[in-house]
C-alpha cells in the first residue's frame, strides 16, 4: 500500500547496475515497486549521479512522491571522518563526497552502507534470518564470490563502526605466503586467498588450465583432478581460519553465507569442521551457517531497511 510514511525506499549502486527498490513498510515489507538502470561507470563519476537521479525519477513516477530519506547500498565505504568513498571496486567513485552530492542533487537525505552490511541487514529482517531464526540478535553476513565481504547486524541495525570497516573481514590478514598484493595493500588477505578469482588463480598456476569455480568444484566432486583437490581443500582450511576471528570476536547468532563461492556445499560442512579447529570452544560449535534467501534482491532490500 502507498503510504509516504511507511513506505521505505532503497537503491543499490552496483558496478553494472543501479537497482531502486519500495517497501510498503520495515514490518510489512511487500515489494511496491523494483526496478534498474545501468550504471555506466565507465562514463564518470558525474554520468553515475546522473543515472542514480534517473533511477530515483522513476520511483518517483511510479509513486507519485519523493521520501526524506532514501538508502543507498554501495560498493565500497565511506569514512565517517572525512565523507569520502574508498574501498570502491567502482574506481571512480573513490575519494568522492557520494553522500553530499546525492543530497545536494536529489534534495533528499541519505542514509548509506556498502553492500555487503546491506546483504546482511536484509537477511536479517526479511530473509533467511527473520524466517527461521527471528530470535536471533546478532548476524555476520559472508558474502565470498568475486570479492569478499561480511557485513555485522545488532538488534536489526547496521554496526559501520569508527572507521566505517565494521564486519570487513575479507581484508584480514590471513597468510603472507599466499595471494597478489590486494588493493587494501596487504599480501595474503582473505580476499587474496578465498575470492573466486584468487581460488581459480591458485588452479591455474598450479594445473596451467583455466577453470572457473564451478568447473573445479565438479571435477573435485569426480575425484580425477588432483589440483581441483587441492584448490578446495585450500578453501576449506582457510574459510576455517579466516572465520574463526570473526566468531571469537563477535560470537554471531547466525552466519548467512552469500556469493557466488559461498553456493559450495562443502563450506557448511567441511569449511564448519574446519571453522572448530580454530575458535575459542569448549563445546561443539552451534551457531548456524545458513545460505541467503533474497539472492541479489538482498542488496536493494537491505538498503531499504538502513
Amino acid at each position: 500500500m502507498k503510504d509516504p510514511i511507511k513506505n521505505v525506499w532503497g537503491i543499490d549502486l552496483g558496478g553494472t547496475k543501479i537497482e531502486g527498490a519500495v517497501l510498503a513498510s520495515a514490518a510489512m515489507p511487500e515489494v511496491l515497486f523494483r526496478d534498474r538502470v545501468p550504471t555506466e561507470s565507465a562514463k564518470g563519476y558525474t554520468h553515475m549521479l546522473s543515472q542514480l537521479k534517473k533511477m530515483v525519477d522513476q520511483m518517483h513516477a511510479s509513486l507519485g512522491y519523493l521520501p526524506k530519506k532514501i538508502g543507498i547500498a554501495t560498493p565500497g565505504i565511506r569514512s565517517p571522518k572525512t565523507g569520502l568513498m574508498r574501498n570502491c571496486n567502482t574506481t571512480c567513485l573513490n575519494g568522492m563526497p557520494l553522500k553530499e552530492d546525492l543530497e545536494r542533487l536529489l534534495g533528499i537525505e541519505i542514509a548509506m552502507a556498502n553492500d555487503a552490511n546491506c546483504f546482511a541487514l536484509a537477511e536479517t529482517n526479511m530473509g533467511i534470518v527473520k524466517e527461521k531464526f527471528p530470535e536471533a540478535r546478532v548476524v555476520f553476513g559472508v558474502i565470498m564470490g568475486t570479492g569478499v565481504g561480511g557485513g555485522l547486524v545488532v538488534d536489526g541495525k547496521v554496526i559501520n563502526g569508527f572507521h566505517g570497516i565494521g564486519g570487513e573481514w575479507g581484508h584480514n590478514f590471513l597468510d603472507p605466503t599466499y595471494g597478489d598484493r590486494c588493493y587494501c595493500g596487504k599480501v595474503g588477505c582473505v580476499e587474496q586467498i578465498l575470492a573466486g578469482p584468487a581460488l581459480q588463480k591458485f588452479y591455474r598456476q598450479q594445473r596451467g588450465v583455466e577453470k572457473n569455480m564451478k568447473e573445479i568444484h565438479e571435477a573435485y566432486q569426480a575425484g580425477t583432478d588432483e589440483v581441483a583437490k587441492a584448490t578446495i581443500e585450500r578453501m576449506i582450511h582457510f574459510f576455517g581460519l579466516a572465520l574463526s576471528v570473526v566468531v571469537n570476536i563477535v560470537d554471531p547468532d547466525v552466519i548467512v553465507i552469500g556469493g557466488g563461492v559461498g553456493n559450495i556445499e562443502l563450506l557448511y560442512n567441511e569449511g564448519r569442521k574446519s571453522l572448530e579447529k580454530y575458535i575459542f570452544n569448549d563445546r561443539v560449535f552451534e551457531t548456524p551457517m545458513v545460505r541467503p534467501k533474497l539472492g541479489d534482491s538482498a542488496g536493494v532490500f537491505g538498503a531499504a531497511f538502513l
